[in-house]
């Protein structure tokens, strides 16, 4: 167990002079990272659905698009329907970016490194990000289209239905941690990897999964993408958006499916803590050199947490393009007949398990044994061998591009008819 200090001292923290610099760097990351996220949106489409803009376009890498993208929404015409409402239409892209932002405040990227440092932070986070939700109502119903009207009704609907497995999987690792403080909950799993809560026992690996698929409708990420469906509703509920005000709720989305991948590595991922060494960096360096070994320590801290944030988020991709749009009654069964019971099960299980289960142990041959212990190392002993095997599978895979794909932008590509290698 790792245990939480805090980096920045506490004086500093009281200063309004830390509030601004904190609400800076967090609104910098979190519009950096939805420009990285444009462009890895891209490059995940075009690569499994074997799409040759985005593998060719754009620069090397396709860097340049992203930023023509950026320009173009920024010196786009700025349009209001007639028939919508005035007020209404303007500050419902701003109710979407502020709900997504204050959840970042929360959020604990390092030891101590955190916006600010709440004892309910696990629900302050779930309460702000479901705010969200009335920035979708406000712009369809103050949109004046009955097309972007129907989007928000139905992310009214999806949005209800889903927080409440949502909240309950939360519960679960809460249950586990004894806190609602992620510092905390992230502080007791530290160590090797198989410490963290989603090997703690076969309930929180199962809730970490219900959670990950309630926080991707609550995204509206496809396919739960209901609100926006262009199959059925044009756009859904920013059908009548363009320009900056559009931009907003494009970066809201993003920013939110980067504060559910944040959660979920906070409560079932270790958080900060690589899972690859026994002790934190952060306390480990503070205590050979002070606060200065815990800064140096958390330089390794906050990558290893955007990077499982930024593997969440990239799991939300893969998803989008891989799996068809479900219709909007597939969307209720799906939470009500299965999300909800599985949930509710799975909160009444691990009650159980921490007042008999987590105490069963044996002596065995001079060894003391234990059903936790069995399941936490056999778990994550099952987990390393799955993903060695899955890298051995793609290293001996041979990936094969479409005729004519043979470079980036500087070749041009082979046109329907043409003989590819024949001069």
């Amino acid at each position: 167990m790792t245990v939480p200090f805090s980096t920045i001292p506490e004086a500093a923290q009281n200063h309004w002079l830390w509030a601004i610099v904190s609400v800076n760097v967090l609104m910098g990351f979190m519009l950096a990272s939805a420009i990285f996220f444009v462009w890895l949106e891209r490059k995940v489409s075009g690569r499994i659905q074997d799409r040759l803009g985005p593998t060719r376009v754009g620069g090397k890498y396709g860097w340049l698009q992203t930023i023509a993208d950026g320009i173009k929404l920024l010196c786009k015409e700025d349009s209001i329907p007639g028939a919508a409402d005035q007020f209404l239409f303007r500050v419902a892209p701003y109710f979407a970016i502020c709900g997504t932002f204050v959840a970042f405040l929360a959020l604990p990227f390092g030891n101590g490194i955190v916006g600010r440092e709440l004892g309910i932070a696990v629900f302050f986070m779930l309460a702000v990000l479901s705010s969200e939700v009335f920035s979708v109502i406000l712009a369809g119903y103050g949109s004046g289209s009955k097309w972007a009207l129907f989007g928000g009704i139905r992310e009214a609907a999806q949005v209800v239905s889903y927080e409440v497995p949502r909240a309950i999987c939360v519960l679960i690792p809460v249950i586990v941690a004894g806190t609602l403080n992620l510092t905390e909950a992230v502080g007791q799993q530290g160590g090797f990897f198989w410490n963290w809560y989603i090997f703690h026992d076969p309930f929180t690996f199962i809730a970490f999964w219900v959670f990950f698929i309630c926080g991707t409708s609550s995204c509206k990420r496809a396919p739960f993408d209901l609100a926006e469906a262009e199959s059925e509703l044009v756009a859904g509920f920013h059908t009548e958006y363009s320009g900056f005000r559009w931009l907003l709720f494009f970066m809201a989305e993003y920013g939110s499916m980067f504060a559910i991948s944040g959660i979920a590595a906070a409560l079932f991922m270790g958080g900060w803590h690589t899972g690859l060494l026994p002790w934190d960096p952060a306390v480990k360096l503070n205590e050979l050199m002070g606060w200065p070994g815990a800064i140096l320590g958390n330089l390794i801290n906050v990558p290893v947490f955007i990077l499982k944030g930024w593997g969440g988020v990239f799991v939300m991709m893969w998803v989008r393009w891989t799996l068809p749009r479900l219709r909007i009654d597939q969307v209720m069964m799906t939470c009500l007949k299965y999300l909800l019971p599985i949930s509710c099960f799975l909160l009444i299980a691990i009650c159980l398990w921490q007042l008999v289960i987590d105490k069963l142990e044996w002596q065995v041959g001079g060894v003391t044994l234990s059903v936790p212990g069995l399941w936490k190392y056999g778990s994550a002993l099952t987990c390393v061998m799955l993903i060695i095997l899955w890298v051995l599978k793609l290293l001996r895979t041979r990936g094969v591009s479409p005729p004519g794909v043979t470079g980036w932008a500087d070749k041009a590509p082979v046109m329907a008819g043409t003989m590819v290698g024949v001069k």
